[in-house]
């Protein structure tokens, strides 16, 4: 028998999470649980036993694909789930650059799409392709708007950047460029790279050498940490802020003494212990991490909520869609994507869903905290 292709294998092997009974509901799930950004795949496959069984008198089936954080992968497990399996949404993919590439067969087919990824531009600037697809994080011009406010408050002048040279990067690099020129601030230097890179000391050379008060590196996951401890190596002594896309506990482990002192936005989830009791997603990110860590001996990353919050976007939209047709059919996905887009003050783990026909994250302030690195772990920013 001929050896199996690893990406092939990787499909193959994927697991099903599948309830007792037939699911009236199908959702599909595709996570990277491997590959380069599985530090933030692999909390979302794990938070699939945890997502609603059932909504409006029907049971659900969730379908669990691994697409080994390869783009090409994402698009055959995207065809598969839909063109197979018949699912009726898909939450996923972990990647911006993933889930750009499956937005058009999405919208083709009309299966509404929850990603849990980075990129506004999954889901901006609105268009009909679009109109298909909601996004469980913050809005990176939410975050940016934070980060660039902290900035002028401590008398930053000049920021430079550091990014992916992907979708998120690119974003990154116009919110900052939008946010920073609003309220009076240069951005002076600005330099990319590969998730693959192994070495940055030549675009960290560059940066210093402009002499920013500031930089902000844009970049998700384990990515997030070689830029920061690069530009510490090579001599910089400015501000580092970091975007939502290192709020992750290996963010902490990988750059150890090297990141102290980062400023980031992130998800009250990293904080539990210092924000109040008042805040509305204090309760459900606090369910949700004791059950997490009962069945997997461990806590989650934010990025887990975000699957779990696109689960609980789901299981209020489906008693609204079963009103157009049964599960299965173009008029039920049809009426999932006017729920979803209908959704006010959904309380999720992450914070506060409004949707409207032009906002389809929906998030506000109340989804964000000024964070900060002291003692090898994140703090509230005071």
């Amino acid at each position: 028998m001929p050896a199996m292709r690893p990406l092939a294998l990787s499909l193959a092997l994927a697991v099903a999470l599948v309830s007792p009974a037939l699911a009236g509901v199908k959702i599909g799930v595709v996570t990277s649980a491997s590959g380069p950004i599985a530090l933030v795949g692999i909390p979302q496959k794990n938070t699939v036993p945890l997502l609603p069984k059932t909504a409006g008198g029907e049971t659900i089936e969730y379908i669990s694909l691994d697409d080994a954080s390869d783009p090409t992968a994402t698009v055959t497990a995207f065809k598969k789930l839909v063109l197979e399996d018949k699912v009726d949404a898909i939450i996923g993919p972990s990647g911006s650059p993933n889930a750009l590439g499956v937005i058009g067969f999405a919208a083709e087919n009309g299966v509404p799409m929850l990603a849990p990824v980075g990129s506004a531009s999954a889901v901006l600037p609105m268009d009909a392709k679009k109109k298909w697809v909601f996004k469980t994080t913050q809005n990176d011009g939410l975050v940016a708007d934070l980060l660039v406010s902290h900035m002028v408050k401590t008398g930053v002048k000049t920021v430079g950047f550091i990014g992916t040279s992907d979708a998120y990067g690119d974003t990154w690099a116009k919110v900052l460029k939008d946010a920073a020129k609003a309220k009076g601030i240069a951005v002076v230097a600005e330099e990319r790279f590969t998730r693959q890179d192994t070495s940055l000391m030549a675009q960290g050379l560059k940066i210093t050498s402009k002499s920013p008060d500031a930089v902000l590196i844009g970049a998700p996951g384990s990515s997030s940490v070689l830029p920061e401890t690069t530009l510490v190596d090579v001599g910089y002594h400015g501000k580092i802020y970091q975007t939502h896309g290192a709020a992750l506990q290996e963010f902490l482990k990988l750059g150890g003494r090297k990141v102290e002192g980062t400023i980031l936005a992130g998800s009250g989830m990293l904080v539990l212990d210092e924000i109040p009791d008042w805040n509305p997603a204090k309760k459900i990110a606090v369910d949700y991490i004791a059950a997490y860590q009962k069945l997997y001996g461990v806590k989650p990353a934010t990025f887990g909520a975000n699957v779990l919050d696109a689960g609980l976007l789901l299981e209020q939209a489906i008693p609204d869609a079963l009103k157009q047709g049964k599960p299965g059919t173009p008029e039920f996905r049809a009426g999932l994507r006017d729920a979803l887009e209908a959704t006010k003050e959904l309380v999720g783990a992450q914070g506060v869903y409004n949707m409207t026909p032009e906002d389809h994250s929906g998030f506000d302030v109340r989804g964000l905290e000024l964070l900060t690195v002291s003692g090898g772990q994140f703090h509230l920013l005071k």
